[in-house]
C-alpha cells in the first residue's frame, strides 16, 4: 500500500503502486495525492502574505509553531479563482526526497472528497498532451464512473524557491 515515485515516462503503473490516495476537487476536476504524502488536512486559516513570491503562493501559516508555505492550487494550475467556502481546505503535504531535504507545504483545495484504495490495474499513463504544462500529472486512475487525476506533488512544488521552502523545515 505504498506509493513509489520512479523516473517519468514509465507509465502510471511504474509511478504508482496500488495503495491509498486522498481525492479532492479543484473546480469540476477530481485529483488525487498518495496518502503517504499527506500530513494532515485543516480548514482555511488566515494566511500571512509574503512579498515577491509567485501569485500562487498565498503566503505562510503558523501550524503549531512551524511556518508552512501555502499554495493555491487553482492559481498554480491556471484555473479561475474562486472564493473560499466552508469546504475549502488546506492539505498539508510532506515533500522532499529524503529526510534531510523534507519540508511541508500547504495546498489549498476546494473540497476534500475521500481516501480511496486504488489497485494497480486502474492506473493509466498520462496522455502526452496533458504533460505539456509542467509534468504535474503523474497518471490517471480509471474508477467506475470517473477519472481521478493523480498529481506528482513533488513536481507541483518543484519550481518554488528553496529558501522559501526551508522556512518550513
Amino acid at each position: 500500500m505504498t506509493s513509489t515515485a520512479v523516473a517519468p515516462n514509465q507509465g502510471a503503473a511504474g509511478v504508482f503502486a496500488a495503495g491509498k490516495f486522498l481525492s479532492f476537487q479543484l473546480s469540476k476536476e477530481e485529483y488525487g495525492i498518495a496518502i503517504l504524502k499527506v500530513r494532515e488536512i485543516i480548514g482555511m486559516v488566515d494566511v500571512t502574505p509574503l512579498p515577491r513570491t509567485p501569485d500562487y503562493v498565498l503566503g505562510v501559516i503558523n501550524l503549531r509553531g512551524r511556518i508552512i508555505p501555502v499554495l493555491d492550487l487553482r492559481r498554480k494550475f491556471g484555473m479561475e479563482p474562486a472564493p473560499f467556502t466552508n469546504e475549502t481546505c488546506i492539505v498539508v503535504v510532506d515533500v522532499g526526497k529524503d529526510q534531510d531535504n523534507a519540508f511541508r507545504v500547504g495546498c489549498i483545495v476546494d473540497t476534500v472528497s475521500e481516501v480511496m484504495t486504488i489497485g494497480a490495474e486502474h492506473f493509466e499513463p498520462t496522455p502526452r498532451c496533458a504533460n505539456a504544462a509542467g509534468d504535474y500529472i503523474a497518471g490517471l486512475a480509471k474508477l467506475k464512473d470517473r477519472v481521478l487525476i493523480l498529481l506528482d506533488i513533488e513536481r507541483v512544488i518543484s519550481d518554488l524557491d528553496p529558501t522559501l521552502l526551508s522556512q518550513g523545515a
